[in-house]
C-alpha cells in the first residue's frame, strides 16, 4: 500500500506496456489491526483514445465500495460515459491543458483566470456527491504515441499455411485451450516472426555445403547403390510434396550425376537458394547439361514457384518441341502462365519468352489462334491482371498483320466478338421474358429471323467454339430454348458447306469450370489412346466467352432419365430399339459395337468424375447417344463438392449395370477391368494433371477458389499415389463395390426426380 502525496514507481518500461494496459486503483480505510475496507476503486487506462500516452493530472471517477477491477472490460472505468460535462470539468480539462504546455502562459490574465477557477471550484465541491480521485502522470515536452512493429510474415510460413490454414489453426488452438483450461483464463495467440525462418547455422552449413570450391569435386560425385535408391524415391515424389532440407543437400551433392534423369531437374531447382547469387548461376549454368525433360515437367517451372528467367526460358524451349496439336492440349494453363512472368506497369516485359513463343505459335495456326485470342479475352476481364492481357492482346493483333492473311484473321476475331456480344443480347431478353416458354421459342426465332440482327446471314467466319467449321448464318426453325432455370438457347448454325452445327449459349453462368473439366477429359483421352486404350469419351467443345456466357457443342442425345422414363427402366430396350441385331447367339439383341461403345464409356467417366471429384451427379445430367456413347454434362461442383449428402465416389446406378447384362455378365467383368486400366493408365500421367491444375489455381474456377491452397491436393488424393499399382487397382475395386452398393444416392435421385417433376 502507499499513502497519499507519494510518487509510485512502477517495475515496467513504457516500451514494454501493451496498448491495453491501464491502472487499476483501490482506496483503502483501516477498520482496525489487519483489517481494511475498500472505499471504492477505479481503472485508468495508460493510453488515450488516441493511443497516446496519459500525462499530467488526471480525474478518475471512483466507485464506491469496490476493489478495481483490473479486466480489459473493466467494471470500474475512471470515464464515465454519456456523463454530461459541467462547467468544473470543462475548466479542469483546460487547467490540464494548461499544465501539459498546450496553452500559452499570460501571467497577468491567468492569476485572474485562476482565482475565478478556484470559486467555481468550491461552488462545485459543495454540490458534489461522487468521489474522484486526482493522480498526477508524468509530463513530457512532445506527445508519446504507443507503436508496435508489424512483422511481415516470412516467405516460408505463406507458402506452407494459407490464410484459411491460419484461422483453422488459430480455431484449433482456442478450442484445445478452452478445452484444458478453464473458461476465466483468457489467452491470445501470437505470432514468432522468427519460427520459419532459416537456422542461421544450418544456412552457414549450407552454404560451406554448397560452396563454389566443391564444383569440380561434385562434378565427379556418384551414389553408392543405398544412396541412388534414396535419390530414386526422392525422384518418384509428386510436384506437391516439400522437401526437406536433408533431400535438398543430397540432390544438392549429386547434381551432376543427375543430369541425366529427367525427372531430377524439377527436384534439383527447388533446393537451389535463390537468393543466392552463387547457387543461382550454378543452376543456370547446369541447365544446359540436362537431359530433355517431359512436358508435364516443363509446365511446372512455368508456375509461379519459379521466378528466375533462365528457368523459365529453358521451360518454353522446351515445349518448343511439340506440336500444335499438344500445344492446344495445355493452351489453357500456359496462357495463365503469363500471369506468373516479370511485368511493369505497362503490362509483360518484353523479355517474356514465353509470351513471344504463344504469339509466334498462334499467328502461324488459325485454330490455336482461335483459342489464344479468346482465353486472353477471357483473363481481360480481371481487372488484376487486365493491362498485362490487354498488352498481350495489342502484341498478338500487331504479329498477325505481319502474315500473309493476317488482316482476315484479325478482322474475323473482332467480327466474332460481335457475333457473341448479338446472342448474348438476345440471350439476355429471352431470359427477362415472363411469358410461357412456346412464347419464348417462337420471339427467338422471330429475332434470329430478322434480316436487321444480321444473324439470319451473314459473312462466313469460323465458329469461336470451333474454329475449323466456317458459319454464314443461323437457321431460326432449328433453334429454341431449353427448359432449365438460365434457360440457355440452342442455336443451329449453318456452315459455309451447307452442314450444321448446333450449339448451347448459355448467360448468366460462368463456364470457364466446364471448360476446365472437359480440357482434362480431353487430355486423359488423349493419354488412354496413347495406351491404345479408347473409351469412346465424348469430350464435346466448350468455350467461355464472358465470366456470364460462353458456348457449348450440342450433342444430340437423351438423359438416363428420359431413356428410363420412356423404356419403363431398361436401357437395353433403347440400344435394341436403334441398333437391334438378329445374329445367332446375340443374347441381349443389340449390335455388339454398341455395347462394346456403352460399356468403355461408362469405365472412362466413372474414373474421371472419380478423379477430378465431380459433384452432383444425377439422371438428369447423364447422357445417352442411341449408338452407345454415355457421357456427362453440367459440372457445376467439382474436386469434392457436392449439394447433396454422402455422395458415392462415382455415380453407378444399377439401372447402369442392368444396362451391362449385370453384376455377373462378361460385358460387367470387362466394364471392371476397362476401369483399372483407365485408372493405372491416368496414375502414370499423375504429375501432368496436377502440373496443369496448379497453373489454375489463380484462374478465378469457382470450386478452385473456395480453396486453392488445397485444390492440386484434392485431385492429387485422389490418385492414391502412395499406393504401389497392385494395391491402387484393389483400392478402385473396392470403390466400384461402394458406388455400385450405395443405398442414399438411390433416395436423392427419387427426391430430385420429384423434384423435376414439380418444376415442370
Amino acid at each position: 500500500m502507499y499513502s497519499w502525496g507519494e510518487w509510485l514507481t512502477l517495475p515496467i518500461k513504457y516500451c514494454d506496456l501493451p496498448a491495453s494496459a491501464q491502472f487499476a486503483i483501490t482506496i483503502w480505510k483501516s477498520e482496525g489491526p489487519r483489517k481494511v475496507k475498500a472505499v471504492g476503486g477505479t481503472t485508468l487506462q495508460v493510453f488515450g483514445k488516441h493511443i497516446t500516452l496519459r500525462r499530467a493530472k488526471q480525474k478518475l471517477h471512483v466507485w464506491p465500495d469496490v476493489e478495481a477491477d483490473g479486466k480489459q472490460d473493466t467494471t470500474t472505468p475512471s470515464k464515465i460515459k454519456n456523463k454530461q460535462d459541467n462547467d468544473m470539468n470543462k475548466l479542469e480539462k483546460l487547467v490540464k491543458r494548461y499544465d501539459c504546455g498546450d496553452i500559452r502562459p499570460v501571467e497577468w490574465l491567468d492569476n485572474l483566470a485562476f482565482r475565478q477557477i478556484e470559486k467555481i471550484h468550491k461552488e462545485a465541491s459543495a454540490n458534489l456527491t461522487e468521489l474522484a480521485l486526482y493522480v498526477d502522470l508524468p509530463k513530457f515536452d512532445f506527445p508519446v504515441v504507443y507503436g508496435e512493429m508489424e512483422y511481415e510474415l516470412p516467405d516460408p510460413f505463406i507458402e506452407d499455411a494459407s490464410i484459411t490454414e491460419q484461422q483453422q489453426l488459430v480455431t484449433a488452438m482456442n478450442g484445445t485451450i478452452h478445452s484444458e483450461l478453464s473458461d476465466t483464463t483468457n489467452y491470445s495467440l501470437v505470432l514468432d516472426p522468427d519460427l520459419h525462418r532459416d537456422n542461421p547455422v544450418e544456412a552457414k552449413h549450407r552454404r560451406l555445403v554448397r560452396s563454389h570450391r566443391s564444383g569440380p569435386l561434385d562434378r565427379d560425385l556418384k551414389p553408392n547403390p543405398k544412396i541412388r535408391d534414396e535419390l530414386n524415391s526422392i525422384m518418384s515424389y509428386p510436384p506437391t510434396q516439400t522437401l526437406t532440407s536433408e533431400e535438398k543437400d543430397l540432390i544438392w551433392k549429386f547434381r551432376f550425376y543427375l543430369t541425366r534423369d529427367k525427372r531430377a531437374l524439377t527436384k534439383f531447382l527447388k533446393c537451389v537458394v535463390w537468393t543466392d547469387a552463387t547457387e543461382v548461376r550454378q543452376a543456370v549454368d547446369l541447365l544446359p547439361l540436362w537431359v530433355d525433360i517431359d512436358v508435364d515437367d516443363a509446365l511446372e517451372l512455368l508456375g509461379k514457384e519459379f521466378q528466375n528467367r533462365s528457368v523459365r526460358s529453358y521451360a518454353v524451349n522446351q515445349l518448343k518441341k511439340a506440336d500444335d496439336d499438344d500445344l492446344l492440349l495445355y493452351l489453357l494453363q500456359l496462357v495463365q502462365a503469363l500471369k506468373f512472368e516479370h511485368y511493369n506497369d505497362k503490362g509483360v516485359d518484353n523479355d517474356s519468352s514465353l509470351e513471344r513463343f504463344l504469339i509466334n505459335r498462334s499467328h502461324n495456326n488459325p485454330v490455336l489462334g482461335n483459342y489464344f485470342h479468346w482465353y486472353v479475352m477471357m483473363e481481360c476481364e480481371d481487372p488484376a491482371v487486365h493491362k498485362m492481357y490487354a498488352k498481350v492482346t495489342y502484341d498478338y493483333f500487331n504479329a498477325l498483320m505481319e502474315v500473309h492473311g493476317g488482316h482476315i484473321r484479325r478482322g474475323e476475331l473482332r467480327e466474332q466478338g460481335t457475333l457473341i456480344q448479338k446472342l448474348s443480347q438476345v440471350s439476355t431478353e429471352i431470359r427477362s421474358m415472363k411469358e410461357a416458354r412456346a412464347k419464348k421459342v417462337e420471339r427467338l426465332r422471330a429475332v434470329l429471323a430478322d434480316p436487321k440482327g444480321q444473324l439470319h446471314s451473314f459473312p462466313a467466319l469460323p465458329l469461336p467454339l470451333d474454329p475449323t467449321k466456317k458459319v454464314c448464318g443461323i437457321i431460326p426453325e432449328k433453334s429454341g430454348v431449353f427448359n432449365s432455370s438460365l434457360q440457355p438457347l440452342r442455336i443451329t448454325f449453318v456452315c459455309e458447306d451447307k452442314s450444321e452445327y448446333p450449339i448451347i449459349f448459355k448467360t448468366g453462368d460462368d463456364l470457364r469450370q466446364d471448360q476446365l473439366v472437359i480440357q482434362i477429359i480431353l487430355l486423359m483421352d488423349k493419354l488412354m489412346q496413347k495406351e491404345n486404350l479408347d473409351l469412346k469419351l465424348t469430350p464435346y467443345k466448350v468455350l467461355a466467352t464472358g465470366s456470364e456466357h460462353g458456348l457449348m457443342q450440342f450433342i444430340p442425345s437423351m438423359s438416363l432419365a428420359g431413356v428410363l422414363n420412356e423404356h419403363q427402366n431398361n436401357l437395353l430396350s433403347f440400344f435394341r430399339q436403334h441398333h437391334p441385331s438378329s445374329e445367332p447367339g446375340n443374347v441381349y439383341g443389340i449390335d455388339p459395337r454398341v455395347m462394346e461403345t456403352y460399356i468403355r464409356s461408362c469405365a472412362g467417366y466413372c474414373v474421371i468424375t472419380y478423379l477430378l471429384g465431380v459433384g452432383d451427379r444425377h439422371l438428369d445430367n447423364l447422357l445417352l447417344s442411341p449408338d452407345g456413347h454415355l457421357f456427362h454434362v453440367d459440372f457445376g461442383f467439382i474436386l469434392g463438392r457436392d449439394p447433396k449428402p454422402f455422395p458415392p465416389p462415382m455415380k453407378l446406378c444399377k439401372e447402369m449395370i442392368e444396362a451391362m447384362g449385370g453384376a455377373n455378365s462378361p460385358y460387367y467383368m470387362n466394364f471392371q477391368q476397362y476401369c483399372y486400366t483407365a485408372f493405372t493408365t491416368l496414375r502414370r500421367n499423375a504429375n501432368l494433371i496436377l502440373n496443369l491444375f496448379a497453373l489454375m489455381v489463380d484462374a478465378n474456377i469457382p470450386d478452385i477458389k473456395i480453396e486453392p491452397d488445397k485444390a492440386v491436393l484434392k485431385v492429387q488424393e485422389k490418385f492414391r499415389l502412395d499406393l504401389s499399382e497392385e494395391a491402387a487397382i484393389s483400392y478402385f475395386r473396392g470403390l466400384i463395390s461402394e458406388s455400385v452398393n450405395a443405398l442414399f444416392p438411390q433416395i436423392m435421385e427419387t427426391v430430385h426426380k420429384w423434384a423435376q417433376y414439380w418444376r415442370r
